[in-house]
């Protein structure tokens, strides 16, 4: 799973994510644990770093959308 090669980055900084789902649209929800929580960085490597990997890999995803531990 893409997931997987992205994850060690983000562990690296503390942080962890979890796959919620892929839309039907393309939209990959991701949810963010650890110090990616609350991070100011965090938007940038949810743009530049898993959505472009998962792009790259995965032509058919149109986005990557971070969900709020609820």
């Amino acid at each position: 799973m893409v997931i997987d090669r992205i994850r060690p980055a983000v562990q690296n900084d503390g942080g962890d994510i979890e796959l919620i789902e892929v839309t039907q649209d393309g939209v990959v929800r991701i949810r963010m644990h650890g110090a990616c929580v609350g991070c100011p960085s965090s938007n940038m490597t949810l743009r530049l770093g898993i959505e472009q990997n998962l792009k790259t890999y995965v032509p058919e995803v149109t986005g990557v959308e971070a969900i709020e531990e609820s």
